[in-house]
């Protein structure tokens, strides 16, 4: 699959949030406003493209050689708590009020199943390493994508007259399994169709 195939795919055909429904967590809880979406938005993608390209590295010239690829999961949480610690310091650091924002959702990011679903992916999928890097980065930015619109729609939803009952959480899951069916229109057979195969 080519490069631009790999960046369709995991932005809109498998979104991590709207149709393999990782992450959820940090998704419902961060959505609440655009900038702390869009912050974790980038943190996440940070995070998934770096982990990519670590993981691979681990796998392929430690795990491998060694034969110790039943160690895969342990050693792919450590890359990932690592990359995620890294992350919090340098956010606390350049934007204390984006730390505030993201509250407890920043360190969540280390246990974020699309975070390690995408590097046990690249590994499963056979991918290289720029493959890797580049499906890291694709399912950042979709799950950038899925949170900064569930930000708008909830921001939207904050003024609209809702039924007391649906006010809150059971809007907000309405809401996104909306936008799962309408993401869930994508198909592997639009980059056949687009020559990215």
């Amino acid at each position: 699959m080519s490069y631009i195939g790999i960046l369709i795919t995991y932005i809109f055909i498998q979104n991590f949030i709207l149709v393999q429904f990782m992450g959820l967590c940090p998704f419902i809880g961060v959505s609440k406003n655009s900038e702390s979406a869009i912050g974790m938005g980038i943190a996440v993608t940070f995070v998934t493209a770096i982990a990519s390209v670590v993981c691979y590295a681990v796998h392929t010239f430690l795990l491998v050689p060694f034969e110790l690829e039943y160690l895969r999961t342990i050693a792919f949480i450590l890359v990932i708590a690592a990359l995620v610690q890294f992350v919090e310091m340098v956010i606390k650091k350049m934007s204390p009020s984006l730390y505030q924002a993201l509250g407890i959702y920043l360190p969540l990011i280390t246990t974020n199943c699309a975070v390690l679903g995408i590097a046990i992916i690249n590994i499963d999928e056979g991918y290289n390493l720029l493959e890797s890097f580049t499906a890291g980065v694709a399912a950042g930015l979709g799950f950038t994508l899925a949170i900064i619109l569930m930000s708008n729609i909830r921001e939207k939803l904050e003024m609209t007259a809702v039924r007391k009952v649906f006010k809150g959480v059971p809007i907000t899951f309405i809401s996104a399994g909306l936008m799962a069916l309408a993401f869930m229109g994508f198909d592997s057979s639009l980059i056949t169709n687009l020559g990215l195969a």
